[in-house]
């Protein structure tokens, strides 16, 4: 009885208004709205997609300030044709609509909730996402809303299959995601992108919450360096995952309640993919560290340490494949361009140079965003040099906006685990490309980060506390203990097919069952470690999007 209590209530919310979202006795189409809850830049494109089972075509939709002042009037257009069980859908656009201020629609007698114009309406969002960094904090770093813990990394190592009873220490660091597993290629990559973010602005990332005089990005960024150093603990050896898979055995516990805390094998890897990111990191912590904090010792440390690693690049295997199978890449040629020019950039030495782009030509295009596929990164840093590179970017973003095109939501992006993550990196693809040639897919990138925040089948913010209804089931164990996940953003939607054979238990029944398609599944529900598991990946290219987007 609670539980359909709760999806009355939910269903409500997703409808056009609390009170008036049911057909009225007039026989009034019942519509369902989808825009970005959180609002507009005045200069945005701004859209709306509707869902329908009525024909609304020539009807009209209301548009009204806070005073309840009538400010616009739209016309239906032609459906963009079925969705899912819906039989109509439209897209509506309300870009003329630039004045700052609380704007809601009105179709007869349904309401829809309100949402803001403003240059302003992205700030803060990217230090909230930052506080998810302390959650994940692991060891003695001050973790967030939870104790010290993991304190024995690692209790062995794990080399080509071989358990080695020998200590290292490897505390410290992030955990992953909503499990306690410690991987270095997502650390190593979630570090360089809080770092690349305060580079490419720093006038936007400068914010300093505890008030030390130190960036709060840099600060985070750190705690991924002091890791990464640890685990680079042999010229030829890396840590590449700390904690196997029985990790997920012993249930939901806080941390430092872990009954495996001494039982935390860590694994033994190397590979060209791994050197790349590793150098990649160090190199850009060095110039920061030495030329922003003033901090040379440290940053000399990072330096030394990248081009050690580097060195032994042709001397070891193309892709490292140790751990429990997780976060593997597909190849090698993007992450060590990447390492090669950041240390080109660090030492102005021309063979690093040289490198960057065999590697990066190599790399090519790769038509997606996530932990392995980050080489817009390097043709990015390579296309400040040798223009031509940004020819690669813009390969990307053209398959992106051919497949915006295919769909009414405008997602740039198939369907695949961790597709919020992606349609973020389309979005920051954008402003890497806007930035070396002043030319831009707008509406690709814009429709990409509304689908984040509401402009979705489900009329779901992804983002924990970040628009009208949005996620807050995560998979995640410390925010379901502690009833709350300050900055979670969850991975997105699979397809049913997929979802189906993980055979995932649900907790709760299905409040966006009206919505769900083949293709596009998603549920909010704290077993969906599919849909609904945040990650420092996540986090981290989230970061840098809205973090560029705030004023």
């Amino acid at each position: 009885m609670k539980l359909n209590k709760i999806n009355l209530i939910l269903i409500l919310f997703f409808l056009f208004g609390a009170s008036n979202c049911q057909t009225s006795v007039k026989n009034e189409p019942e519509i369902f709205i989808r825009f970005n809850q959180l609002g507009f830049l005045p200069s945005d494109i701004k859209t709306a997609v509707v869902l329908s089972n009525s024909n609304l075509n020539g009807k009209e939709i209301f548009l009204f300030n806070k005073k309840n002042e009538k400010v616009l009037s739209l016309k239906f257009n032609q459906s963009k044709g079925q969705y899912g069980k819906f039989l109509f859908s439209y897209i509506l656009d309300f870009t003329s609509l630039n004045k700052n201020g609380e704007y809601y629609f009105q179709f007869g007698n349904q309401r829809s909730f309100s949402f803001k114009i403003d240059d302003k309406i992205y700030n803060g969002l990217a230090e909230s996402l930052l506080d998810f960094f302390k959650v994940q904090r692991c060891g003695y770093t001050s973790p967030f809303m939870h104790e010290v813990c993991h304190i024995a990394d690692a209790t062995s190592l794990i080399e080509n299959g071989r358990t080695i009873n020998k200590t290292i220490d490897v505390t410290g660091g992030w955990h992953d995601a909503g499990d306690y597993i410690k991987n270095l290629n997502t650390t190593a990559f979630s570090t360089y992108l809080l770092l690349f973010a305060y580079e490419f602005a720093p006038e936007k990332f400068s914010f300093d919450k505890n008030k030390n005089n130190v960036p709060d990005i840099l600060e985070e960024a750190k705690i991924g360096l002091d890791w990464l150093h640890r685990a680079y603990f042999d010229k030829y050896k890396l840590i590449s995952q700390v904690q196997a898979m029985h990790d997920h055995d012993v249930g939901w516990r806080l941390p430092e309640n872990d009954p495996l805390a001494f039982d935390r094998p860590a694994f033994v890897g190397i590979g060209k993919n791994l050197i790349g990111i590793y150098s990649a990191t160090m190199s850009l912590a060095y110039r920061i560290w030495k030329e922003k904090l003033n901090y040379p010792e440290f940053a000399n440390q990072c330096l030394n340490d990248a081009q050690k690693i580097y060195s032994i690049h042709k001397q070891v295997k193309d892709v490292d494949s140790s751990g429990t199978g997780v976060y593997i890449d597909k190849n090698f040629w993007g992450k060590l361009s990447l390492g090669a020019i950041e240390l080109y950039l660090s030492t102005l030495k021309p063979n690093y140079l040289n490198d960057a782009t065999t590697f990066a030509d190599s790399a090519k295009s790769d038509y997606w965003w996530s932990w392995g596929d980050i080489n817009s990164l390097a043709h990015y840093k390579l296309a400040k040099i040798i223009p031509r590179y940004a020819d690669y970017i813009k390969n990307n973003l053209e398959h992106f906006n051919k497949l915006k095109n295919g769909n009414v939501f405008g997602k740039g992006v198939s369907t695949s685990w961790g597709i919020n993550v992606a349609l973020l990196g389309v979005t920051l693809q954008n402003i890497l490309y806007k930035n070396l040639t002043k030319k831009s897919y707008d509406s690709l990138s814009v429709f990409s980060r509304d689908y984040i925040l509401g402009r979705n089948p489900w009329g779901i913010s992804f983002i924990n506390g970040y628009g009208k209804v949005t996620s807050k089931n995560f998979h995640h164990q410390i925010g379901y203990l502690k009833g709350n996940l300050p900055g979670g953003f969850a991975a997105g939607p699979a397809s049913k097919e997929f979802i189906d054979k993980q055979k995932i238990p649900y907790e709760i029944n299905d409040a966006y069952e009206r919505f769900q398609t083949k293709e596009n599944y998603y549920r909010d529900d704290r077993n969906d470690y599919i849909t609904n598991e945040p990650t420092i990946v996540g986090n981290a290219t989230a970061i840098f999007v809205f973090g560029v987007l705030s004023n």
